[in-house]
């Protein structure tokens, strides 16, 4: 069986790699660069970024406790060299463990007529055709758009603005206006409706007056027109470079008319990654449904599976989702509405890696799990801690699983550690 895959992210590079070892014959395109959006220009620039946050700001706090003497600068073009070195240095790494599978590796820009991809010339034949070209940012119709920046650009700036307005409420905003924050730029976020309107309000409220604590926010503000200069808004005027987090649109053109494609540029699939075309299949981005690497990766999986005749589901029940700041913000949700029987229970982070020396401000973070105490079931679990982003995705395998409760009240923990849900579900056990 020919596979063809049109995209070298996570999605394809995932489809890839499982369809060869499925022994179908592999073929992978790629436009740019292997690793996509995210480690070029999405998730992976900001673990770079956020690095370097972490001991700016871990060098302020000895500072002031009197530890170390020296006050730190940083050099922002070398952060950004830096940082295109080393995912520069992990592309070459993905496309060696792809190529390792026996998947083809084709880079140049692909065209698609049925049963057949061309790319540089060439014409590579598909029995199966896999679309996972991702995604871009969406680009308002606002007069003055093309003064603005996105993700894409920051990269290839020559020095931290002095004044950076985010227009956008999401996560992408948020993660942005924390890094330049910490580098010394004075953010202002101007969101259309509310802040981060999907995240636990106590949550919403912690993130903001504990890991946005310089950043002001602006809500209900509409964006009139933006100039070298600055932007007009409903709010007044605001001066500095203007950077867009308004969300992301897919890059479906390449099968427009070949497959349906939705209300909002997506690509339309079943739980198998199928379209509405026999041959063709879709995941990552660009089917728009959760978008974030892991999910990506996943769909890229069972595309594969089912293109070669192995059947499998995609299950988006309980997907780990994370906020990339100074501690990261680490969530799960299990989707079901709250009833009279959920129990909440907080409690404040502790002291143990990453957080030891904010002991003594009070700084180490936030943890917050709802329960049914009718049931034993976990229905939500939030977590601010050095340690949530490992966490949350064990706990969310267990909880689909059928992990309740009770079932923690032998959990034996690493110590020491920052982990707070251990100790939540210690006590939840009691009810259970």
């Amino acid at each position: 069986m020919k596979m063809v895959i049109i995209g070298g992210g996570p999605a394809g590079r995932s489809a890839a790699m499982e369809a060869a070892q499925l022994d179908a014959e592999v073929t992978l395109i790629e436009k740019e660069h292997v690793g996509g959006t995210c480690l070029h220009e999405g998730c992976m620039v900001v673990c770079g970024f956020n690095d370097v946050v972490r001991f700016h700001e871990d060098s302020k706090n000895y500072q002031k406790l009197g530890i170390i003497s020296q006050e730190h600068s940083i050099d922002y073009s070398e952060v950004t060299r830096g940082i295109k070195q080393i995912t520069g240095k992990i592309a070459n790494i993905l496309k060696h463990e792809t190529q390792q599978t026996g998947a083809e590796l084709v880079m140049g820009e692909a065209t698609i007529r049925e049963g057949m991809v061309e790319v540089n010339g060439d014409e590579y034949p598909y029995d199966k055709l896999l679309i996972a070209t991702g995604s871009r940012p969406f680009i308002p119709p606002v007069p003055g758009v093309a003064h603005a920046s996105t993700y894409k650009n920051v990269l290839d700036w020559k020095e931290i603005p002095p004044n950076l307005n985010i227009v956008g409420s999401g996560v992408i905003a948020t993660e942005f206006a924390g890094i330049f924050s910490s580098l010394g730029s004075k953010v202002k976020i101007l969101c259309r409706n509310q802040f981060l309107s999907n995240i636990d309000p106590e949550f919403r409220d912690y993130i903001v007056k504990h890991l946005l604590p310089g950043v002001q926010i602006q809500e209900n503000v509409q964006v009139q027109e933006i100039t070298p200069e600055g932007a007009s808004t409903s709010q007044g005027p605001v001066e500095g470079k203007v950077f867009l987090a308004t969300g992301m649109i897919p890059n479906s053109e390449i099968v427009d008319g070949m497959v349906e494609i939705g209300s909002k540029k997506e690509i339309v699939v079943n739980e198998q990654m199928k379209t509405t075309n026999p041959s063709i299949y879709a995941a990552g981005d660009v089917v728009g449904t959760v978008g974030n690497t892991p999910v990506a990766r996943r769909e890229g999986v069972i595309a594969a599976r089912n293109a070669c005749d192995v059947s499998a589901t995609m299950d988006y029940r309980l997907i780990p989702q994370s906020i990339t700041l100074y501690y990261p913000v680490s969530f799960i949700d299990s989707g079901v509405e709250n009833s009279e029987d959920e129990f909440d229970v907080r409690i404040r982070g502790s002291a143990g890696p990453g957080s030891f020396w904010h002991a003594l401000d009070g700084e180490t973070g936030f943890t917050k799990i709802s329960s049914d105490l009718e049931t034993s079931e976990i229905t939500r679990v939030s977590s601010i801690s050095p340690a949530s982003r490992t966490s949350i995705p064990y706990l969310a395998k267990m909880v689909k699983d059928g992990y309740k409760t009770a079932d923690f009240d032998d959990f034996i923990e690493t110590h020491p550690s920052t982990d707070a849900i251990y100790k939540l579900l210690h006590f939840l056990s009691k009810y259970g």
